[in-house]
């Protein structure tokens, strides 16, 4: 995997975190961490987006960023399974990975020419 799109992951990663924390966080620390999660994932998506097309990085980023919120929502808070929300997480799922598959970095596409 292109350490770019590794970016784009570990952006969507935190970004579960400072979602989860908007809601959850009551103390000093909980919101120091939410605020931390923040920093961390648009900083790791603006230096994704300086390789890739923003777009993609952009659509990439809140639909991981989704997924993992909504299953851990699911997994560590108990809201309902509900199959149309799992079958819904899956095609965003889909078009996340197909946006991927599909773009090319800039400095992949100097390469070639």
């Amino acid at each position: 995997m292109d350490k770019d799109w590794l970016k784009v992951f570990i952006a969507a990663f935190f970004e579960v975190f400072w979602v989860i924390g908007l809601k959850h966080a009551d103390t000093f620390w909980t919101w120091s961490g939410t605020a931390l999660s923040i920093i961390i994932s648009f900083y790791m998506m603006i230096m994704a987006g300086k390789k890739l097309p923003v777009g993609t990085v952009y659509a990439v980023f809140v639909g991981l960023g989704t997924a993992g919120t909504v299953l851990s929502e699911t997994l560590f808070f108990g809201e309902p399974i509900k199959i149309a929300k799992l079958l819904l997480i899956l095609m965003l799922l889909i078009g996340v990975i197909g946006l991927k598959l599909v773009t090319k970095s800039k400095h992949a596409e100097g390469a070639e020419s």
